[in-house]
C-alpha cells in the first residue's frame, strides 16, 4: 500500500445507485475520506458509531477488490461475506466501494 500522499480516485456508489468519483490521499482511513465527501458509510444510526475503532461494525462497505484482513472484525466479514469496515481499511487508487442499503443490517453475500 502507498503512503506516500499521492491522491487516489475512489469509485463509489451509494445506497441509492448512485456512482461518484472521489479522491482522496492513498493511505487514508476509507471511513474518514468518504465522511469528507459528505458520503455517511454508517447505518442510518451514525450518531451511535464508535468513531472509526472497529467495535460498531456501521461503517460496513462492499470492496470490489478487497485487501486482505488485518482486523478481527474484518476478518470474519471477509470470512463470511459481510461488509468490511471502512474504519479499517487504507485507501488504495482505483478502489471500488459499494455503501449497501443499512436498513436491513447483516446481508451476506452468497456466493
Amino acid at each position: 500500500m502507498s503512503d506516500d500522499g499521492d491522491d487516489g480516485t475512489l469509485t463509489v456508489e451509494t445506497p441509492d445507485g448512485a456512482v461518484r468519483e472521489v479522491t482522496a490521499e492513498t493511505g487514508t482511513v476509507l471511513r474518514d475520506a468518504l465522511l469528507d465527501a459528505g458520503l455517511s458509510p454508517h447505518s442510518r444510526y451514525a450518531l451511535t458509531n464508535c468513531g472509526g475503532r472497529g467495535l460498531c461494525a456501521t461503517c460496513g462497505v462492499r470492496l470490489a477488490d478487497p485487501p486482505d484482513p488485518d482486523h478481527w472484525h474484518d476478518d470474519l466479514a471477509d470470512r463470511f461475506g459481510y461488509p468490511r469496515l471502512s474504519c479499517q481499511i487504507r485507501v488504495r487508487d482505483g478502489m471500488a466501494v459499494t455503501i449497501p442499503d443499512k436498513r436491513v443490517w447483516g446481508r451476506r453475500e452468497r456466493g
